[in-house]
């Protein structure tokens, strides 16, 4: 159902725009229908190996931060021993995640197949990814008269409150939509709980990691069994995605310690609506 090279493409497009706030699943959904390709975005092995797409960008983000994960790992582990959160900034690190990650994993297993048909619809991806430009337009009005600049601290990130975490991870869900970023939406959420850019865009893409596993065990092995197409091909999209989301997420880090949401954004809505007026 797909071609090696669209599945290249496709692995691309997604591992560069994961980690960008500009939703790679709405992009993933919007490019065939603009190129012409012959793909049945509503087969269960697209979505498979949209998942395996990134599952590879995962992948990358834990190796990315390794250090930083065998240290949230260890504070994990620690709670079980010490009985105690507060007092080790990384078990509180840890458990913050565990927190965001909850919104997202039990809205998306509830409304999993009402979720995977709008993947086949592009105009409505393009009107969700003018609507992830808007919340992040209104994020940085939210946060234009606070200073956000600096690098990330962890200890700062582990001082926010267990409801401003779980506040994230319900901005996270929106990502089940094709058009809303993962990303964009995690980043908005810190935003707005008071971290700044550094901070949330950290917390935005360790929170990412579980989340794209989760779903990956769910989804990944649809590929296997049963193949919809050839697992070749399917893997030379992830390891194209594995490729390019590396070099966004080293940019990316290095970007939100001085920049803003503003300029993706307003790529959004104009790309929104550029593909919407092409659909229809």
């Amino acid at each position: 159902m797909l071609t090696f090279f669209q599945a290249v493409v496709l692995g691309a497009l997604q591992g560069f725009t994961e980690l960008f706030p500009i939703s790679s699943l709405g992009h993933t959904v919007i490019l065939p229908s603009l190129l012409g390709w012959n793909v049945d975005q509503a087969d269960p092995f697209f979505v498979s190996f949209l998942v395996l797409t990134h599952l590879a960008t995962a992948t990358v983000l834990f190796l990315f931060f390794l250090p930083d994960w065998v240290r949230i790992i260890k504070g994990f582990f620690t709670t079980f021993d010490t009985k105690q959160i507060a007092a080790n900034t990384y078990a509180r690190f840890a458990w913050l995640i565990v927190v965001a990650t909850i919104p997202g994993g039990l809205l998306g297993l509830l409304f999993q197949k009402k979720l995977e048909a709008l993947f086949a619809t592009p105009s409505i991806a393009a009107v969700f990814l003018i609507s992830n430009g808007l919340m992040l337009f209104f994020a940085e009005y939210l946060v234009r008269r606070r200073k956000t600049g600096g690098s990330a601290e962890d200890a700062r990130i582990a001082r926010m409150p267990w409801r401003s975490a779980f506040g994230i991870g319900l901005m996270q869900a929106l990502a089940l939509l094709p058009g809303f970023s993962r990303t964009g939406a995690a980043l908005s959420g810190g935003l707005i709980a008071g971290l700044n850019h550094s901070d949330a865009a950290r917390f935005a893409f360790l929170l990412a990691t579980p989340i794209i596993l989760a779903a990956a065990i769910l989804k990944v092995p649809h590929l296997v069994i049963g193949g919809g197409m050839p697992l070749i091909v399917a893997l030379a999209g992830a390891l194209s995605a594995a490729v390019f989301a590396y070099f966004s997420v080293k940019f990316l880090t290095r970007y939100f310690t001085t920049k803003s949401l503003t300029p993706f954004a307003v790529y959004c809505v104009f790309a929104g609506v550029v593909a919407l007026a092409l659909i229809a």
